[in-house]
């Protein structure tokens, strides 16, 4: 019943367009501001086509090609031939920065987060936290949008914490929290996630789940955090009578196959057993 509905991976980072983020990651220069510059890029209209738009229009992206209205006019152009430039993964809301269209908003957004010392301050950072701190005071970045943000920007070469170190539970794992731990009204949403991570393999024990691990890398805090998210979906459908939190109650994402896989690539600096390249 449920298989004609889209779920995400178990791992956050093996989803498809995580995947095309992190291959876009590294696929370019390292430097620290072109780097910067494609995770938020990429990550706020979240669409591959729309990525690939502005690469065939400027050829590599750098922070010395970037200039917000010749991007607004390949975007411009896109939305004229009636065709999307934003995923319905997740939207970030359009930031107050005084243009009529919302992809101009958020190239000034992006513009704004690069001449602020947003980079400068990742390469200061000392954890986590306190990367998702310093994204959470930019306009329109809410928690949710900046710990997804925070991750994004935990793949690259730009800062390297633990995933286990800090996590926000966005709206959709606090419904599905809500709907596996009804009685934990007080609990820090926070650490319900953590303990599941920290007995994952005796959970997995205890309901005989043969579970496939990512290469030899446990579920992270993150991971957790969309799987709370994804029960959420799922209950919809197979346990409607699980009160989560809001009124939804249907799936609007349907599942059509896409075709193989691409081969999986992951930030190098985790050292997985892959044999794959960017």
């Amino acid at each position: 019943m449920v298989t004609q509905y889209r779920f995400t991976n178990a791992y956050r980072a093996a989803d498809r367009v995580s995947q095309d983020l992190i291959k876009v990651i590294y696929s370019g220069t390292q430097d620290p501001e072109d780097v910067l510059l494609r995770v938020l890029l990429f990550r706020f209209f979240n669409k591959p086509e729309t990525w690939a738009a502005l690469e065939e229009a400027r050829g590599e992206i750098t922070i010395d090609d970037f200039d917000v209205e010749r991007y607004s006019r390949i975007l411009d152009d896109r939305l004229a031939r009636g065709q999307r430039v934003y995923s319905a993964a997740y939207i970030v809301p359009p930031p107050p920065f005084g243009e009529r269209r919302k992809h101009r908003n958020h190239l000034r957004l992006i513009e704004h987060m690069m001449t602020s010392g947003l980079e400068r301050d990742l390469a200061s950072a000392p954890s986590l936290e306190a990367v998702f701190s310093r994204l959470i005071k930019f306009p329109s970045l809410g928690p949710f949008l900046a710990y997804q943000l925070t991750i994004d920007l935990n793949y690259s070469t730009l800062i390297d914490f633990d995933e286990d170190d800090f996590v926000v539970a966005g709206p959709g794992a606090l419904s599905g929290l809500a709907k596996c731990f009804p009685n934990a009204d007080g609990v820090d949403p926070a650490d319900l996630i953590r303990m599941m991570v920290e007995t994952q393999n005796e959970q997995l024990d205890f309901y005989g789940i043969d579970f496939v691990d990512l290469f030899g890398r446990p579920l992270k805090l993150i991971d957790c955090q969309n799987l709370f998210c994804e029960t959420d979906k799922y209950a919809r459908v197979m346990h409607p009578d699980r009160r989560g939190l809001g009124n939804r109650t249907r799936i609007k994402q349907q599942f059509s196959p896409n075709g193989r896989l691409a081969a999986p690539f992951f930030p190098p600096k985790w050292g997985l057993a892959t044999v794959t390249t960017a």
